[in-house]
């Protein structure tokens, strides 16, 4: 198959069984590659209800038709799996070698089933595929132990490894390649640990056959050109992500200290202008990438800094959130918070998020010094590290925030939910929004929780205005087909984001590599239909799935400390999210309807939506209590509906009602309630 490897590669890690299975062309031309075979392979292949880290579970790695071919940047590859992290659908992807090399080695994708009864590795060299022993390698870090694998293999094999947080099952241990290119979101790690997959290696010689070589030649020449041509790719180069640290800050939404705010006073000092001057000594790039945004560092032992690391980073993300998240005042701290994950094998963004919830839950008297075993602080890179090594190992207060921020908060209390800044169980990235609406939709409705890179909303509410709502919904839904269509095809999305690089040339070079023939809209229009799968993914697995999942925490509808307003409104968050699923073809509970699935192919989903009836208690207080069935009354539902809607089942006036309150919290006529909801409807002052 033109532009594929042509194989899939089956590996049940119980049994030792390995066999290898023809890829479908018709599979292929329906789910075109990466995210999209990877949706598609687990929404089949692990059943409902399959424990997160159960042996039902399974990891599914997928190439796409552009990765390792003569396109910029194609080095994308997805894991997917259920996720220990949000029991809902689990995917992420990384940069690199791993994808290309996949190819080279004849497969699309890897599909890992089973647990392995000792700790064990994969080794792939083309058609020789083998579970091999990893006892030496357990227990050691990732980039301890990939370095020992290439030692004992060959400096050519292209590593993934898990650390002692995969190992320890940590919910958001991350996969790591490369020395510093992780798989960082949704626990991928994790699996591999259930699993006791320590590692995969693989090598692979073949070629991958091109349809139109001189046509796919000719366009990729052309695709680099542009690139090579384009002004701003001496900045990317030089700076790399930690380039966006003092924009973020200037437009107020750098998370800092578990998002309390949004300016960090010390942002200066994890500039990617500073830390180049003092940290970085190489650029680093992936397959095929002109862009090099990767940064070798070294931070150097002297009297003001305690640590000697060399690290690849930090990224803009692991500053926004180990950073200015728990406030480490300077690049050199920042960068050893980042070493300590890798090694480890966690998640940066997540472990900032959750080491920052524990030192405000700390500094607010939630968590005592006896619980966490010391004083920790914001702005102390050893009471970062100290955090990291106990989540990482499971020992003391770490086996509680191995869980994440969402379990955690549940065992410290009422108030410690307050303060844990997630969305679906998965830690938010860095960016603030409560100045940025379509930011606040794009993280709520993420198909795996907060994640910013699924729709990365927060320019166009600079280019467009902040506080307006209109026309927000609508572009964060065409991010959220943009970004798939590079997962699909197994390229990086940061030469259109950054560099302005035409999508009408992906169409094109995909027809020269594989053949294929699509237009950019129905390009779009398969991200449409992977979007809508993974979200009946979640519809299968989670009880009682619908809109309060798509909800932020309620800190973000607060105004920070010295400031005097923020344009989102628990109203206004509410009126975007209905617009969003009316312009998805979704009910007012954010299920996709039977025609939506009829209109994507997506029928053989349609078992699995919900048809429990959903069940309200209803309170009336004043004078209208009269115009009801009763004071007090429960309310069954066949279908959601907004409290306009109720209100006019029940044949009452909406005008005369003129406070509404959804489980004590104010609400507005057109929230929709969930199943077990209380309602409260009062009248306005005596007279109407």
């Amino acid at each position: 198959m033109n532009g594929y490897g042509g194989k899939i590669l089956r590996v049940n890690l119980t049994s030792g069984l390995i066999k290898t299975e023809p890829l479908d062309p018709r599979f292929a031309r329906e789910w075109i590659g990466g995210r999209g075979f990877a949706a598609r392979l687990l929404y089949d292949e692990v059943k409902r209800g399959a424990n997160p880290l159960g042996e039902e579970n399974k990891v599914i790695i997928a190439s796409g038709p552009l990765s390792g071919v003569f396109v910029p940047a194609g080095a994308k590859v997805a894991f997917a799996a259920k996720s220990p992290a949000t029991g809902g659908y689990g995917e992420s992807n990384m940069g690199g070698h791993f994808s290309p090399e996949m190819k080279y080695a004849g497969y699309d994708v890897i599909i890992i089933e089973g647990t392995a009864p000792q700790p064990s590795y994969l080794f792939i060299e083309d058609d020789r595929v083998e579970i091999r022993s990893a006892q030496k390698y357990w227990g050691k870090g990732c980039l301890t132990s990939e370095k020992m694998l290439k030692s004992d293999l060959r400096e050519e094999f292209q590593i993934l490894t898990i650390g002692p947080a995969g190992e320890n099952l940590v919910r958001f241990a991350c996969i790591s390649h490369d020395f510093g290119r992780q798989a960082g979101r949704t626990g991928m790690g994790t699996v591999f640990g259930s699993k006791k997959l320590k590692a995969i290696a693989i090598k692979g010689t073949e070629a991958i056959p091109v349809a139109n070589v001189k046509e796919a030649t000719r366009l990729g020449k052309e695709m680099f050109k542009q690139i090579f041509d384009n002004p701003a790719l001496k900045q990317w180069q030089d700076y790399g992500t930690p380039g966006v640290v003092n924009w973020a800050n200037e437009i107020e939404a750098f998370p800092t200290r578990n998002f309390q705010m949004e300016y960090f006073e010390h942002h200066k000092n994890l500039s990617g202008q500073l830390m180049r001057d003092r940290i970085v000594t190489s650029d680093k790039a992936c397959f095929g990438c002109p862009m090099s945004c990767g940064k070798y560092s070294h931070t150097r032992k002297t009297s003001k800094y305690k640590y000697n690391v060399w690290v690849e980073g930090p990224e803009y993300e692991t500053i926004a959130l180990c950073g200015g998240n728990c406030a480490l005042p300077n690049i050199e701290d920042v960068a050893y918070a980042n070493w300590v994950c890798d090694e480890l094998g966690i998640d940066t963004i997540s472990s900032g998020a959750v080491i920052a919830f524990a030192m405000e839950c700390f500094e607010k008297g939630i968590i005592t010094e006896k619980d966490a075993g010391r004083k920790i602080r914001f702005g102390d890179v050893d009471s970062f590290a100290y955090l990291a090594k106990k989540i990482a190992y499971q020992k003391g207060i770490g086996k509680i925030l191995a869980r994440g921020t969402r379990d955690a908060s549940k065992v410290f209390g009422p108030e410690a939910e307050k303060l844990a800044m997630q969305i679906k169980g998965l830690e938010i990235s860095g960016y603030s929004f409560r100045n940025a609406l379509a930011m606040a939709l794009a993280y709520g409705t993420c198909d795996v929780g907060a994640h910013h890179n699924r729709a990365w909303a927060i320019t166009y509410d600079i280019e467009v205005g902040r506080q307006k709502s209109e026309g927000k919904a609508a572009k964060v839904i065409f991010l959220q087909h943009v970004r798939p269509m590079f997962d699909m095809l197994g390229t990086c999305r940061l030469q259109w984001v950054e560099l302005g690089f035409e999508l009408e040339n992906y169409p094109k070079i995909l027809e020269a590599v594989t053949g294929f023939k699509y237009s950019l809209e129905e390009l779009l229009k398969f991200s449409e239909k992977v979007w809508n799968l993974t979200r009946m993914f979640w519809a299968r697995e989670i009880k009682g799935f619908g809109q309060t999942y798509d909800w932020p925490p309620q800190r973000f509808f607060k105004v920070p400390p010295g400031k005097e307003k923020i344009f989102l409104t628990r109203e206004i968050y509410d009126q975007l999210l209905q617009e969003y699923y009316k312009l998805r073809g979704w009910n007012k509970n954010g299920i996709p309807t039977r025609k939506k699935l009829r209109e994507l192919n997506l029928e053989f989903t349609m078992g699995d939506l919900p048809h429990k009836k959903i069940k309200l208690e209803i309170q009336v207080v004043g004078y209208i209590k009269e115009l009801f069935p009763g004071e007090r009354f429960p309310l069954e539902l066949e279908n959601p509906l907004t409290i306009r809607e109720i209100l006019k089942r029940l044949k009452v006036k909406e005008e005369l009602v003129g406070l509404v309150t959804v489980n004590g919290e104010p609400g507005n006529k057109d929230h929709v309630p969930s199943d077990g909801d209380k309602i409260m409807f009062m009248a306005f002052a005596a007279g109407g």
